[in-house]
């Protein structure tokens, strides 16, 4: 019988899920429920990567990484840069405002964080997409304060 693959997957990441919230005191418990799970005439490859899989089980969880202060500012910046009021082209001057801002404060971060920083502004380097969804939003609040797709207003309520 081959593996179940998805069965697998499902006992696994539930069994991750309480061997890290529960501590180490359920791991080989855990870890023989899974192994149970793998057939003997699975195939080799299967063996393998659920055994890698099983053994990773065992062992403690990455601590938590820690951001530095330039992380923060530059998230507080990419936060604030959205409910911007104000016309269309003030919102779109604060998206490029916050991209530029972002940027320079990656150039100033550890070189390990830096990236990090910079994927921050991923999406406001879409202005251009932006822009269009400010001017003509695909999305509208009727009357009732429904949100309703633009192509699926009725003429007779606009």
């Amino acid at each position: 019988m081959p593996l179940d693959i998805a069965k697998f997957n499902t006992a696994f990441n539930r069994a991750r899920d309480r061997v890290r919230s529960d501590g180490a005191a359920q791991v080989a418990v855990e870890q023989a429920e899974l192994r149970a799970l793998v057939p003997d005439d699975a195939s080799e490859h299967d063996k393998k990567w659920t055994a890698e899989l099983i053994d990773a089980l065992a062992a403690p969880p990455e601590p938590e990484r820690q951001w530095s202060e330039l992380y923060h500012e530059a998230g507080r910046i990419h936060v604030a840069a959205y409910p911007v009021e104000g016309t269309v082209d003030e919102q779109i001057a604060a998206l490029n405002a916050a991209r530029r801002r972002i940027w320079e404060i990656a150039d100033r971060a550890a070189e390990d964080e830096a990236p990090h920083i910079r994927a921050m502004t991923r999406v406001l380097e879409h202005v251009e997409h932006l822009e269009q969804e400010l001017r003509n939003p695909a999305c509208l609040t009727d009357a009732g304060g429904l949100v309703v797709p633009r192509d699926a207003r009725r003429p007779d309520r606009t």
